[in-house]
């Protein structure tokens, strides 16, 4: 087992330009979430930790790649990291590197996939535990489950390993891959992330939701959309200890019957084991039970100006008395917000579409784009504790902006009060509050046309002959 003190002076790596960067001050909730000793020692132990005397070092790649993904825009190219490392260096007096990005793309090539993952989840662990109670849903973590897809570069290797849409012509479509990701409802911090093909045998959401079922632990409460709604994922996560909240899948066949009716629209209903599913194994379908007693709410949403929604939803929790119907409801109301998550994932830290040309750094930038997340969601947290409010009320893309503004100041030690700095920031940070517009209707139209060019419909390489014949 590695521990710090078996390293000696001159190797040892420190983290502390990481650590510093996402609040960093003694006293303060959530503070050590992530420190400088934890990420040390995830490298450690995954025997990942490269480069401990050179300029492209462990932590000045990790710091100089959190910085890309959290910016947008020129910003988040290697050229930019690569002035970040040279600022970072001559500001502590030490060699600078030359604005070639070749080293230092090969130094991030370098940063270990489990340990990215490793810091993930110890991450969004620690802060759930340390989640104040108000935050957590009748004293439990419930964990919201989503899937979602993102395109990569269009290269060989990446074709392979997520080829692009079938609908689509060859050499015209971008690489897809699909995700499952486990969010907690109290921090909204990213637990795990299972990641594979969009299209293909058990490459749904519900086979790589089975893949990541670690990441929820006795006594949660999985929320998850009626995708995921089946006998047997119930009856997993039952064997687990975990209860589920999910919405009754429109094609679920009337294979039920009603054992006892708990109040008006509320009732325990019986669900029969169907025959073993090809992906499940012989020994664990004979700890699924012959018939799983679940709870059945319907209620309706009301939003004026539309129609009434009826929605019928599923769940485990099947103690009136301790879970009342409402509360059912309103707990898988709740779920519309790992959408919200997702999308700051997409949109504020650009995981849309990931600019690397191999399989192997793809999911390097979607882990250290993760790790990012996971502490930005720290910050928040803290901010949120301090000044009396949810994380989930705050802005995302503010406080994102609030951690760059200070980025080279805190790395540097260039910054007068460094204790004040973080004072004012977390105060800007709760202060900026999301706004709750309930029923909010959108068109998904644009005003502002971004450009006039057609969508491509055959290779490029047809059409670059095409131009080069015609002159």
């Amino acid at each position: 087992m590695y521990t710090i003190t078996s390293v000696s002076p001159i190797t040892k790596v420190e983290f502390d330009l990481i650590a510093n960067a996402f609040v960093r001050k003694q006293g303060l909730p959530f503070a050590e979430v992530l420190s400088a000793r934890t990420i040390e020692r995830a490298f450690a132990e995954r025997d990942a930790l490269f480069g401990q005397s050179d300029i492209f070092s462990t932590q000045t790649v990790l710091w100089a790649f959190l910085a890309q993904v959290l910016r947008d825009g020129k910003g988040a190219a290697c050229a930019s990291a690569v002035a970040d490392i040279a600022t970072y260096l001559q500001q502590s007096g030490r060699s600078v590197p030359s604005g070639d990005t070749g080293d230092y793309c090969r130094a991030r090539a370098k940063l270990g996939v489990g340990a990215l993952r490793d810091l993930v989840r110890q991450a969004a662990g620690a802060l759930d535990e340390q989640a104040l109670t108000p935050w957590r849903w009748h004293g439990r973590a419930a964990k919201l489950v989503d899937g979602f897809t993102f395109t990569m570069l269009d290269t060989v290797g990446n074709q392979k390993a997520f080829p692009h849409a079938k609908t689509q012509k060859p050499g015209i479509g971008l690489p897809i891959a699909r995700a499952c990701v486990v969010i907690s409802l109290a921090t909204a911090a990213i637990h795990d992330v299972a990641v594979g093909p969009y299209a293909g045998k058990q490459t749904g959401e519900t086979a790589l939701l089975r893949e990541i079922l670690s990441s929820l632990d006795p006594r949660d409460v999985a929320v998850f959309d009626r995708y995921f709604c089946s006998f047997m994922m119930l009856a997993i996560l039952k064997l687990r200890g975990v209860d589920a909240c999910t919405r009754l899948h429109p094609c679920r066949e009337n294979d039920f019957c009603r054992t006892r009716q708990l109040g008006e629209h509320d009732s325990l209903v019986t669900w029969t084991r169907p025959s073993r599913p090809s992906w499940m194994s012989q020994e664990l379908y004979e700890q699924i039970p012959g018939t799983l007693t679940l709870r059945e709410v319907v209620f309706d949403v009301h939003v004026p100006g539309r129609r009434t929604q009826t929605i019928t939803v599923i769940t485990t929790l099947t103690d009136p008395a301790v879970f009342p119907a409402q509360d059912i409801a309103e707990l898988f109301g709740f779920r519309w917000n790992v959408e919200l998550d997702i999308r700051a994932i997409k949109q504020s830290l650009g995981l849309d579409h990931v600019p690397c040309k191999t399989p192997a750094m793809v999911l390097r930038h979607l882990w250290v784009t993760l790790l990012a997340y996971n502490l930005i969601r720290k910050v928040m947290a803290c901010a949120a504790a301090i000044h009396g409010k949810h994380p989930r009320q705050l802005g995302f893309t503010m406080a994102c902006q609030t951690i760059l503004s200070s980025w080279m100041l805190v790395a540097t030690g260039a910054c007068a009060d460094t204790p004040g700095l973080w004072d004012s920031a977390l105060k800007r940070i709760a202060a900026n509050e999301v706004a709750n517009r309930p029923g909010r209707i959108e068109p998904r139209v644009l005003k502002r046309r971004r450009h006039r060019y057609p969508l491509m419909t055959r290779p490029r390489r047809q059409l670059q002959e095409e131009l080069a014949a015609t002159g």
